[in-house]
């Protein structure tokens, strides 16, 4: 494993901090904003304008993020939402049009067939298998396993399915937690080799089923039919933020659980459980630990530098639809920015990598990608990362970030990764 050195841009990006003490965690839902944040200035670009100083609140950032999270809980929401995001407009009386979801839980059986949307089925993964666990030769005895649903909001999707293992111990106390995130077409059943790894060294590994995957999707077209309705529709946001919304919602309940230690939850995932474990650490500070494997990259970059085209085949329907739509002959740049406004609003712009990756600061980030990896360019995280150096740097915390890649790996989570993730999250979880 190699580490690639931050790549500091010739623009250099002041920092400013005006406040002595990193963003509270949230005892519950996130509330709004208090008078308790940093500044920092960026510069932003796009479609060959001048760049241009702006200073960007973090605080009123990750607040507009969560604005637009909740906007999508109700159908006029996700029509405002849009309108004022386009606009900049300032957002309107948001308890108006979204009402309050409480938290319920409901104990079930396990999943005797999950469900994965490729064919042919996954069967192995020697990257997970690899994960460093505990020598019990009884492993799988002590193993305590919970199914159960979460509601975080109304509506099918709005259960969320969540898989925990612990290991069963004789004197119980509250222990550190890690939240798993799938990539795509697969589920939290994937995952159980990291989650008995975890369990077997003391943690409260947890998973869930991102949206339209797992038990909630009903066919093997399930999330990509889910982009094509989103794009048609604008009522739905299953690229990234409908399940940022439940990390959310999921936080609420780890940090209320009498054998979890709400200061030590880390978040991680691969690919698009990458940009879950990304988007939900920025939208709550309650994950202390974050580790997105291979999915953290530039999305106005990519539009800009002409790198699109790797992410876009991830997930061609919807752009397929579009362009149709669009009445063009090709999917190009103004198809690509058109999606992501309309599926993921702000995900190449406001909430891009450039603004909420130094977010993240001070709690302990690791970024690992594949350094050949043609969806996560690493020219695009350039910019990204030199402000985040920056903003961890004014924290007095540089070594919380680290990105490293592998040489010669594409889009791929390898056994040098899992490795290298467990050893982070033990470094900073484990007393």
């Amino acid at each position: 494993m190699t580490i690639i050195p931050y790549i500091i841009s010739h623009v250099q990006v002041p920092i400013i901090r005006t406040c002595a003490h990193p963003i509270p965690h949230f005892p519950t839902t996130p509330p709004k904003p208090t008078a308790d944040k940093y500044r920092f200035q960026t510069y932003c670009s796009g479609h060959h304008q001048d760049r241009k100083m702006e200073a960007v609140d973090v605080v009123e950032l990750r607040s507009q993020f969560l604005q637009v999270l909740r906007s999508r809980r109700s159908r006029d929401g996700a029509k405002i939402a849009v309108f004022a995001f386009k606009r900049r407009f300032p957002y309107p009386n948001w308890t108006d049009i979204s009402s309050s979801f409480p938290l319920s839980v409901e104990p079930v059986k396990p999943v005797a067939e999950p469900l994965y949307q490729e064919i042919p089925r996954p069967r192995f993964s020697a990257a997970m298998e690899s994960c460093p666990r505990a020598n019990i030769s009884d492993l799988k005895v002590r193993l305590h396993e919970e199914n159960l649903y979460l509601t975080t909001e109304a509506g099918e999707q709005g259960r969320l399915p969540v898989l925990i293992l612990s290991l069963t111990e004789d004197n119980p106390g509250k222990r550190p937690a890690v939240v798993f995130l799938h990539s795509t077409n697969k589920c939290k059943e994937w995952l159980r080799p990291l989650l008995e790894a975890y369990a077997s060294r003391g943690y409260i590994a947890v998973a869930i089923d991102s949206r339209y995957h797992g038990e909630r999707a009903s066919s093997l077209t399930t999330y990509r039919d889910s982009l094509v309705s989103s794009w048609k529709k604008g009522d739905t946001m299953p690229f990234i933020f409908d399940t940022a919304w439940d990390l959310v919602k999921l936080a609420d309940y780890l940090t209320q659980r009498e054998d979890i230690d709400p200061d030590r939850i880390a978040i991680t995932g691969e690919s698009l459980g990458g940009m879950h474990a990304w988007f939900g650490a920025f939208a709550d500070t309650r994950y202390s630990v974050v580790v997105p494997i291979i999915g953290v990259q530039g999305f106005r970059w990519a539009i800009d530098n002409d790198k699109w085209q790797a992410r876009v085949d991830s997930i061609k329907a919807v752009f397929e639809e579009a362009r149709i739509d669009l009445g063009k002959s090709a999917i190009d740049k103004e198809v690509v920015e058109k999606v992501w406004d309309r599926i993921a609003p702000g995900l190449a712009s406001s909430f891009d990598s450039p603004y909420t990756i130094p977010i993240i600061s001070p709690r302990p980030l690791l970024i690992l990608n594949g350094a050949e990896d043609p969806r996560c360019p690493l020219a695009g995280l350039d910019t990204p990362m030199s402000r985040a150096s920056k903003a961890y740097k004014e924290a007095n915390c540089s070594h919380n970030l680290k990105l490293m890649a592998e040489p010669g790996i594409g889009h791929q989570m390898t056994s040098a990764m899992v490795k290298e993730a467990s050893d982070w999250i033990d470094r900073f979880l484990k007393k």
